[in-house]
């Protein structure tokens, strides 16, 4: 039986919102969630958080004809508890059956596609001469920015899924949308450069490095190297080539604001080993040591960091994902280390590489058409691009 042929339940079954769960969280609500998907799809990626308890019980096991008792057992019937699955459909059937068993119960709406789509705005406070906003993706920990200056709008590692957002959103500021800028050739998301360029008319730009990947756009599209500038209104967007997570990784600078892509994260470093693999990950590495060093921490302590990505052990700072330079420098000890230290660091403990992540880096360079909704199934999951799956800092 797949999940669209789950039959209604007999009983009314409330519905969470995606959001409405998110903001128990951010809370620190004490949270249950019984996830109904299969195992696999469980492990892959599931919803956490230091006040988040979640149970796995696939939900065919809830379909017996005689449902064996010891499934209850690691669900609690004196809180409540909040059902999901992938789409809503399950979750709702399943819910309904605790409800008949007098469980507090809800079930997520549109399931894991629904937190999925939950896309999340928060402006930085920053000395720069314009507005910036930077976009957070929980279910994946994608992060992309808007940068507002006068009457133009720049949007900086745009995913295809959300590219109405930041047009609507800069036009609520007084803008539209001028420039889409990529740091580099991802491989945890579908980039809404082409996207956002197409619908709304925007400039599409890609670092010169990343082009020379391969990129095979069926439309025309702008380039910059180090050290060029883009024009934002009343403002101006360094470039910086800042390689070695991608050999086309690139940094772009608004006054005191680093959109550092994936080459340094609030709690890690990036991963060297998605252009090349295993074979090139050390090499990479060296190339990344010397980016942090000659390049990244050449720059002001005050400089705040805004990277491309965050991860579960990653914490925001007044709602967003940013660091100052000098802070992360004190409290992550790989900054500090010798080349060789760091290489042979870098490669002891890195997470597995994101899911589907060939088809991705395919998809972004444009040697493969994905549909909007492959495109979406695709990038499910989290990002995996930081060199470790723990934080690297210290208090």
């Amino acid at each position: 039986m797949s999940e669209q042929e789950f039959p209604e339940p007999e009983v009314e079954v409330e519905s969470i919102e995606p959001d409405q769960l998110k903001e128990r969280i951010d809370r620190g609500e004490e949270v249950f969630l019984l996830d109904t998907r299969a195992t696999e799809e469980f492990e892959e990626w599931h919803i956490d958080g230091p006040n988040v308890t979640v149970h796995n019980v696939p939900y065919f096991e809830f379909l017996l004809g005689d449902v064996d008792e010891a499934i209850f057992e690691g669900i609690p019937d004196d809180r409540d508890v909040t059902v999901l699955c992938a789409k809503g459909d399950s979750s709702e059937y399943v819910a309904g059956l605790l409800k008949e068993r007098g469980y507090e119960v809800s079930h997520l709406a549109r399931g894991m596609n629904g937190w999925a789509g939950l896309y999340e705005y928060h402006e930085l406070d920053t000395d720069a001469d314009a507005t910036i906003a930077q976009y957070q993706r929980p279910s994946s920990g994608c992060l992309a920015y808007l940068v507002v200056s006068g009457d133009e709008a720049a949007v900086i590692d745009p995913l295809r899924a959300f590219a109405d957002t930041y047009q609507q959103d800069a036009r609520a500021l007084g803008a539209e949308l001028t420039d889409a800028l990529d740091t580099h050739v991802h491989a945890d998301h579908i980039s809404g450069v082409r996207t956002v360029a197409e619908e709304f008319g925007a400039t599409p730009t890609v670092p010169q490095p990343a082009a020379e990947r391969g990129i095979e756009y069926d439309s025309d599209y702008e380039t910059v190297e180090n050290g060029d500038t883009i024009a934002v209104g009343e403002t101006e967007i360094e470039v910086l080539h800042t390689p070695g997570h991608t050999s086309g990784m690139t940094s772009y600078r608004v006054n005191d604001v680093l959109f550092a892509g994936d080459g340094l994260f609030t709690e890690s470093v990036a991963r060297p080993d998605l252009e090349e693999g295993a074979e090139g990950a050390a090499d990479a590495a060296r190339e990344l040591y010397d980016t942090l060093q000659n390049t990244i921490l050449e720059l002001p302590d005050d400089t705040i960091v805004a990277p491309g990505h965050f991860s579960d052990s990653a914490e925001a700072e007044s709602g967003t994902y940013t660091a100052r330079l000098g802070d992360l420098e004190a409290r992550m000890n790989a900054l500090g280390m010798t080349r060789e230290e760091f290489v042979e660091f870098i490669q002891s403990d890195m997470p597995p590489r994101p899911s589907n992540y060939e088809e991705i880096i395919a998809t972004n360079l444009g040697q493969r058409e994905t549909t909007d909704e492959k495109a979406f199934e695709l990038e499910q999951g989290p990002n995996n691009c930081a060199a470790s799956q723990d934080a690297l800092t210290s208090d």
